[in-house]
């Protein structure tokens, strides 16, 4: 069945890390003067976001996010997220959105873990489909991370960990609450959705 048919939003996820050192993005400056943006040394600390783009058509697009702060020390420690951090996500998502999910992401090997399938097994709202390996531009979630960098993360120098985390979330609250930004992020992809209304048995 097609996710019209089913009724299910159509997810793509992604996941990006950010870091203390500033993303680069176009500025001006006096003739003859490099702008320079003052960054602090090398961090261990990092920055993970797991966001789901959904989309489903005659309804608003969504924004649905999972932030994690993790810390290493000397390199040690995890800097990523685990299976079930993306299980947990996916079913708030299915909460808030009150629908099956037909859910799209990368092939990841966390996204194929042995608990990760033995969930979406047991579950019939959800439905997983692997985008083919090294297809990035395939992946609408990509747009979100691009709309990051160039807008509140460009050229910023962090002054500590909560300065990063608030600028995060302060850009994807704006992208949240503006679906044409989400719509933006899909179109950039070459995609588009079609809906193919179902024939009911009475009007056959």
């Amino acid at each position: 069945m097609t996710a019209a048919e089913l009724g299910a939003f159509i997810v793509f996820e992604d996941e990006a890390g950010f870091g203390m050192t500033a993303a680069r993005a176009r500025t001006w400056g006096r003739r003859g003067q490099t702008p320079l943006v003052r960054a602090r040394g090398r961090s261990w600390r990092r920055y993970s976001i797991a966001a789901l783009c959904c989309y489903r058509p005659g309804e608003s697009s969504r924004l649905i996010y999972r932030p994690r702060r993790h810390h290493k020390y000397r390199g040690v420690g995890r800097n990523s997220f685990a299976w079930t951090d993306y299980r947990d996500l996916i079913v708030r998502a299915h909460i808030q959105l009150k629908a099956p999910i037909v859910l799209i992401w990368d092939n990841l090997n966390t996204h194929r873990a042995a608990g990760m399938r033995q969930y979406a097994a047991a579950h019939d709202w959800l439905t997983i489909v692997q985008l083919p390996s090294y297809a990035p531009d395939l992946n609408p979630v990509e747009g979100v991370w691009s709309l990051l960098r160039r807008g509140p993360l460009a050229n910023i120098a962090f002054t500590d960990d909560d300065h990063l985390e608030r600028t995060l979330r302060r850009g994807l609250r704006h992208i949240q609450h503006r679906p044409h930004l989400i719509d933006g992020c899909l179109t950039g992809t070459g995609l588009q959705l079609t809906h193919h209304p179902t024939t009911s048995r009475r009007d056959q």
